[in-house]
This record gives structure tokens, sequence and C-alpha cells, in this order.
């Protein structure tokens, strides 16, 4: 080998070596960067006819598994629609009260029940009763007011959300069509591009937790976005993609045919429904189905509340109007929808008490009833009897069934459903749905921990693989440092040589 070989190959081991230092160094410094995968510097081997003429550095390379990347944002996806739902169903959760306190539906409707037991044993202390009666009632008002008002809020709260995260998904693409444009660019120039498809990857990790995609990567650098629907989402650095409007939502408020929150549209179709997982479809799927299944379920309680105690001759619960829904007609469209929000104490029977004893309605029967006329016998229990046997039992007080709790037809379209039969009795019903509700958010609350699981697993093997580890570099930064050294003695010593050759033929 000559000695000018040996200077070249020397040289570029140097240059070479450097430039894996310069890149260490870089991945060191970077170590705790947001999205910042370490790099390595690929030596090329250079030959002429057959010589070694030394290496060649190929630039900056990510090490980093796609498949991996893809599955950890499909995941990270799932994280953030289960940490977005148990949220929201944590509230709904506190709202119906701690059972071990009595505080459940159910517990008041027997509270209630038991209030009318006390004063059946005694109908002339019905001014002294008044307080346990008309507190169990108000108790249950309250407990439906207060569980319609929450059910309202993560409604009204979802779809907000949907507008906010609209928003950032739109902010998020405009970033990833710049990055792609680069992408591309530098691909083309055959420039290095692994520091931008950090900034890409970062980016798309951003828009999996809003909305589950499957990117798909292009040799030239270009890449395609779909959807978990099915939809090919476009990626342009001006405007927005989608577009939704915010609106109030209220008990009657749906998606879809003549409902009246907004669609989210792109394009100028409507693609709610293929806007699948992440934060914005778990934000779609709480608004337009279990939310609006909850609100119903609520309501047919209240509905059946204040029509069983009317059939049987006290109007107890009504609306600000005075008036009882009629559970026997359509969910949808009816004045059951939204009265767990508005069920109140009659005021009549607020101005007279005696009324818990007396009655407030005539009922044609069979068998007839007629309230207890003023200055009527103090030890009156036809009422309190009808209300004890038929208003709180699975009877009416004719002997038949009453009308099953309805289950399906549910929501204000009518097209939800509860995931449980009928049951006979208020209190059963009112039961229910605590227990359903509420173990719902205990399902929403065990899949959370289910996705932190296999998200943190992904995330850990992603950094063992792709990550910077800084003693690993560190021991790297000595071993090139040796390298350096030996080149730095090649040129050293070929430099000698080219010295002593000079001076012997002087």
């Amino acid at each position: 080998m000559s000695i000018d070989a040996a200077l070249l190959i020397a040289r570029s081991g140097l240059m070479h070596t450097q430039r894996a230092l310069s890149n260490a160094a870089d991945n060191v410094a970077n170590a705790e960067a947001e999205g910042y995968t370490r790099k390595r510097i690929v030596g090329d081997a250079v030959s002429a006819a057959g010589q070694g003429m030394g290496v060649r550095s190929l630039g900056p390379m990510r090490e980093v598994d796609t498949a991996l990347l893809n599955e950890m944002n499909k995941r990270r996806s799932a994280k953030a629609a289960a940490e977005l739902r148990e949220a929201a169903l944590s509230r709904i959760d506190e709202a119906h009260g701690d059972p071990l306190k009595g505080e459940a539906l159910g517990d008041l409707v027997a509270k209630l029940r038991t209030s009318f037991v006390n004063l059946r044993a005694d109908p002339s202390q019905v001014v002294n009763q008044q307080a346990i009666v008309l507190n169990a009632a108000s108790n249950l008002v309250s407990r439906f007011n207060d569980l319609g008002r929450v059910v309202g809020e993560a409604r009204q709260a979802a779809h907000d959300g949907i507008v906010q995260k609209i928003g950032e998904v739109n902010i998020t693409l405009r970033d990833i069509a710049v990055l792609r444009r680069n992408l591309v660019e530098r691909t083309g120039a055959g420039i290095p591009t692994a520091d931008v498809e950090d900034k890409l990857d970062l980016a798309l990790s951003r828009l999996s937790e809003l909305l589950e995609v499957k990117p798909v990567r292009q040799a030239n650098g270009d890449i395609l976005i779909l959807g978990a629907g099915g939809v090919t989402i476009p990626i342009q650095e001006q405007g927005d993609v989608f577009s939704v409007q915010g609106a109030v939502i209220g008990p009657t408020s749906y998606y879809g045919g003549m409902g009246t929150i907004p669609a989210i549209m792109l394009n100028g179709l409507d693609v709610t429904k293929q806007m699948i997982g992440g934060e914005i479809g778990e934000s779609i799927a709480l608004r337009d189905q279990t939310l609006p299944r909850y609100q119903a379920e609520l309501d047919i309680a209240a509905a059946e509340l204040a029509d069983r105690f009317r059939a049987e001759g006290l109007r107890l619960f009504t609306d600000g109007t005075g008036a009882v829904p009629n559970p026997n007609l359509p969910y949808a469209g009816s004045a059951q929808v939204g009265f767990a929000n508005i069920i109140q104490i009659n005021s009549a029977v607020k101005a007279d008490v005696r009324l818990l004893r007396d009655g407030t309605e005539i009922i044609t029967g069979p068998p007839a009833f007629t309230p207890n006329p003023p200055g009527g016998p103090v030890g009156f229990t036809v009422l309190i009897d009808r209300i004890l046997n038929h208003s709180f039992g699975a009877n009416t007080a004719s002997g038949a069934s009453w009308g099953p709790f309805a289950t399906t037809g549910l929501g204000p379209d009518g097209t939800l459903s509860s995931p449980f039969g009928s049951p006979s009795t208020i209190e059963d019903y009112s039961a229910l749905v605590t227990a359903m509700q509420t173990s719902d958010s205990a399902a929403a609350a065990s899949a959370l921990e289910t996705a932190k699981q296999f998200s943190e697993g992904l995330e850990a093997r992603f950094t063992r693989e792709s990550r910077v580890n800084v003693d690993s570099e560190m021991a790297s930064l000595v071993q090139l440092q040796n390298a350096y050294a030996a080149n730095a003695r090649v040129m050293s010593t070929a430099q000698s040589m080219w010295t002593s050759l000079f001076d012997s033929v002087r």
C-alpha cells in the first residue's frame, strides 16, 4: 500500500469517526427531546480496482421499526379514548351517590317507601310526618335532577371537545403537510431525512390520540393517511380539512336525520360516522350513544315513578306545570325526554301535606279511588295502602301488571336500547339503572388500565430499540475516540514517512 493510499484511508477514517462522534454527542444532547430517536452514522467501504480507498459516511440514519411505530400509535389512540371515557363516566358514577351510604336511586326509592310505611302506622300524624316523607321525596328528586344535569353537562362537554379536537386535527394535518413536502424534497435531492422523519412521527402520534389513523409511507418520502373508518384524510398546507359547528346540546338533541347536532364535514360530505377511535371517536360515541341512553333510562325511571303514584291517586311528582308524562307512549318525542332534569315535588302537596294521606286524584278504577275530603277521617289509609301495594309494587290497583319499562326505542331519536331487561317494580328498575351505569364506569376504568399496559409495553420496547440510551452513547463515544486516535496515529506515521523520504533526497 502506498503512503498516499494510507493517508487517504486514514483521513476518511478520521472524517467518518468525527461525524460519528458528532452524531453521538447529538444523541446525548437530545436524549430527552420529545420524539427524538437514536441516529447512527453508517459507513460504506470505498474501493477502486479492488484496492481499498477508505470509508464513506452515508449520513445519520434512524433505527425505527415502522410496524412497531404504527402499533404504538394504534394503542395510543385506544389509550386516549379510554382516558376520555373513564373521565366522563367517573363523574356520572360520582353523581349516582355512594351506595354504602344509601344514596343511589334504588336506595332513595326504598327510603321513600319506608316513609310511607311509617305514615301508614299513624295517618293522623301526617303533619308530623311531612318532614320525613317530603324529605325522602325531595332527596329522590334531587338525585334525578343532579344525574340529569351531569349527563347533560357530559354530553355538552363531549360535543365541545369534538369541536376543539377537530381544530387540533386541522392544525396537525397542516404540520404534517409541511413535513411531507420537506421529506419528498430531501429524498429527491439525496439529503438525509432522519430529523424530519422524527418530527413527522411525532405529529402522527399527536394525530393518533385525536383519531385512529393508518399512515401509508411511500418510497419517495410521501405519505397517505387513512382513517379507521375508511376515509382518506387529505393533507394540505393551507385551510382546514375538517369542519364542525358548535351547538347547545339538550336532552332532545341528536345527530342525524332531523337532529340538530352538526355533522363533521369533509369536502362537503358528512363523515361523522367515519370518525372512529381516539378522543374524537370516543366523544362521538359518548355524545350520541352512551349518554343519551343514560338520559333516557333516568327519564323513564322518573316518569314511571310519577305516573305510578298518580295512577293510585297521588300526584306527588310533576314537571314545572304540574303535569306527569305518560310512560306508555314511545320515549322519543314524548314529554318523558328530559323529565329527570325537571321532576319536582307537586307544589299543591308542598302547600298541603295532608294530601300525602288524603290524595289528589279521582281514580275511576277498578277499584275506584276518591280522595279523603277535608274533615274526613284522620285515620284514612286507603291511599297509603294503594301506594305501598301498587305504586311500589309490581301490579296496579286492578291487579294487572304495570306496563314494562321501556328498554328499546330510547334516545331522542329512538335508536338506542338498554343492555338489560325490564324488571317489575320502580325500586328494582332504579337500582338496575344505577348498577348498569356505574358498572360502565368500572368497566371504563378497567379498560383504561388495560390500554395503559399495552401502550406502556410498546413504548418500553420502542425506547429500548429506538430511543437514546445515554450509557450506550457514552460507551460509543469512548470507542470512537479510540478509533479517532488510531486513525490519527496512521496519519502521523504516514507524515513521518513522507518527511523521512523528502529528507533522504535533499
